[in-house]
């Protein structure tokens, strides 16, 4: 279960993106929330602001929750993003941290990057990513549809994030409607070494394999969503053919859903999407928040 999350904010507009989503996901799910602020050792000397900043974000996370009773707080600590919310993260038992994908200088170089990488490698603290520096209402608008796609490549390790899945179901409740389970198959690169004699030309063994691909991939995903409705949880599935980003942003545009959900590794054909081409391609592709989950 879900009981406590972190907010890091650096006092950017675009950080503050986080503010209302932090809301709704506190009341909705009962969470506690903490808004953390990271100052470098030269900024010492503004703690007492800076305290008052997160402080006052706290009250407002408070304030906007209605009469569901929650329960929030700031904090300031000294040191560099990336040990800094990694340790406070561990020594306060945090669930998950929500954090937005830029932010001022000292951030937005470093969220895609060193510092949620450490926190998924190190830590395995699963990370809600919201892209900001777009229009609040789109965010907004997206999270009311209550829908979630759950990419899977049918690896052990990509199924770590079904029971991430299966809480929010639990924690959302009506605000979570049903869940898209989705898969890419991947057109088979063009080998130099295919024989000339072989009884099919490359092109009936692409078709052969995307065939092939496409039916073993359905009945995976249909197996999945079985599961999960057994469980109580609405759940569909869909099969891409093509490049696994563009497919998925394609896709994601194409469909509204509240989050996009995937674990940071998986067989070959996911296990690039940790923090490589395909997840950065999708984070920036989207407007629909992202919860990555790391695999042991």
């Amino acid at each position: 279960m879900y009981k406590r999350m972190l907010v890091p904010l650096d006092g950017s507009t675009l950080a503050e993106v986080l503010m209302e989503y932090a809301v709704k996901l506190t009341s909705v799910m009962g969470i506690e929330t903490i808004v953390l602020n990271v100052l470098g050792p030269e900024e010492k000397a503004l703690l007492p602001l800076h305290q008052a900043y997160v402080e006052r974000a706290a009250e407002k996370i408070v304030a906007a929750s209605g009469d569901r009773p929650v329960k929030a707080w700031g904090e300031v600590v000294i040191g560099s993003p990336v040990d800094s919310i990694k340790k406070f993260a561990r020594k306060n038992n945090i669930d998950f941290v929500l954090m937005a994908t830029h932010g001022r200088s000292g951030f937005s170089r470093i969220v895609m990057g060193s510092v949620a990488d450490a926190l998924l490698r190190e830590s395995r603290i699963p990370i809600w990513l919201i892209r900001a520096g777009i229009p609040e209402k789109k965010v907004k608008d997206t999270s009311r549809e209550g829908r979630v796609m759950l990419l899977l490549d049918g690896s052990k390790k990509a199924e770590a994030s079904l029971p991430h899945v299966e809480e929010l179901a639990k924690q959302l409740g009506p605000e979570f409607t049903d869940v898209v389970l989705v898969s890419v198959c991947s057109q088979p690169e063009v080998a130099s070494d295919y024989p000339s004699d072989m009884p099919m030309s490359w092109d009936e063994h692409v078709a052969a394999e995307q065939e092939r691909c496409q039916l073993d991939t359905s009945n995976y995903l249909k197996e999945t969503a079985v599961q999960l409705e057994q469980k109580g949880i609405k759940a569909s599935y869909e099969v891409l053919m093509g490049n696994p980003a563009v497919e998925i942003v394609d896709y994601a545009n194409r469909n509204n859903f509240s989050l996009i959900v995937m674990a940071t590794h998986g067989r070959s054909g996911f296990s690039r999407w940790a923090f490589g081409s395909v997840a950065e391609k999708v984070l920036m592709g989207v407007t629909t928040p992202i919860l990555l989950v790391r695999t042991k």
